[in-house]
C-alpha cells in the first residue's frame, strides 16, 4: 500500500537524520534534507562550521556516504554541505548549545534567558525554551521560557515555527532541551497590511491618485492638535480676564 510507503519512508528519513546528528554534533549540526535526483539521492547537510563536515581531505564526508549506503539503503547518495548562515536562528544548533552550557555547570535560568536574547537579537518573532528534567533537585520539573509571539496550535504552529531538540547528561539525571523559534520572515494567514490612504485630486479634468505619507500625516495631526490646544488656553485666559472684570465692577 502506498502508505506503508510514506510510513517507511518517513521512519528511514528519521533515522538518518539521528545518524547525522551523532556523528556531526561538534560541527554545529543543523537539520538535513533528503532530495531524489534522477542520478541518485541528494543529501543537503546544514552545519554550523562546514569544514568540520567535510573533514580533512574530505574523509567524514566518504564516510558518511557509505554509511548511507550500505546501511540506510540510499541508491547512489551524494552530500551537499552548507553553512547555516545565522545559528541563532536554528533551532537545533542553539538546543545543542543549551545543552553544552548546562553541561559546564551554568545554571539553566541563566543559559535559557541569554539563549532567548541571543536569538531576539537575530531578528526572531518569537522563542519558546523548554527545559525538562532534575533541574532544582531530586524531583523532576519543567521550566519554559517564552519570549515574544509564537503560535502554539493549529496549521500555522507545525508549518511555521521551526522545532530543535537535544539532550544534557548530568550527574542528577538526562535534561530535555526544547527549542521553539518563529523566524522573522514568517507571514501569519491573519496578518493584515493596512495600505496608505490616497487623495484624489482633479486637474484640468484629469483624475491624479496622490498617496499621503503616513509621517506627513502624523505630523499634520500633532500640529492641528498643537493649535486645538493652543485655542483652548486662549480661552481660558480670555474667561479669566472677563471674570476679574465683572469682579472689579461688582466691587
Amino acid at each position: 500500500m502506498i502508505e506503508k510507503d510514506f510510513v517507511t519512508e518517513g521512519l528511514r528519513r528519521t533515522r538518518i537524520d539521528e545518524y547525522l546528528e551523532k556523528e556531526l554534533e561538534r560541527a554545529g549540526y543543523g537539520g538535513m534534507e533528503v532530495q531524489i535526483t534522477p542520478l541518485g539521492t541528494m543529501v543537503v547537510v546544514y552545519a554550523e562550521r562546514p569544514g568540520m563536515v567535510i573533514g580533512r581531505g574530505g574523509k567524514n564526508v566518504r564516510t558518511i556516504t557509505n554509511t548511507l549506503k550500505t546501511e540506510f539503503g540510499l541508491d547512489n547518495p551524494q552530500i551537499e554541505v552548507k553553512e547555516v548562515e545565522v545559528p541563532e536562528l536554528n533551532p537545533k544548533i542553539m538546543a545543542y548549545k543549551i545543552s553544552n552550557m548546562l553541561q559546564r555547570g551554568m545554571h539553566f535560568r541563566r543559559v535559557a534567558y541569554s539563549t532567548i536574547r541571543r536569538i531576539m537579537g537575530a531578528g526572531a518573532q518569537g522563542v519558546e525554551v523548554t527545559i525538562s528534567g532534575k533541574i532544582r533537585g531530586s524531583r523532576s520539573a519543567v521550566a519554559k521560557f517564552v519570549e515574544g509571539y509564537i503560535k502554539k496550535c493549529g496549521e500555522p504552529s507545525t508549518r511555521l515555527v521551526q522545532e530543535g531538540f537535544a539532550t544534557a547528561q548530568l550527574k542528577p539525571g538526562v535534561l530535555g532541551i526544547y527549542v521553539r523559534i518563529m523566524p522573522p520572515e514568517t507571514v501569519l494567514p491573519d496578518s493584515v497590511e493596512i495600505l496608505p490612504p490616497k487623495v484624489i485630486i482633479e486637474e484640468d479634468g484629469e483624475v491624479i491618485e496622490e498617496e499621503i505619507d503616513v509621517e506627513t500625516e502624523e505630523i499634520i495631526e500633532e500640529e492641528i492638535i498643537e493649535e486645538v490646544e493652543d485655542l483652548e488656553e486662549l480661552e481660558e485666559v480670555v474667561e479669566e480676564d472677563s471674570a476679574e472684570e465683572v469682579e472689579e465692577d461688582d466691587s
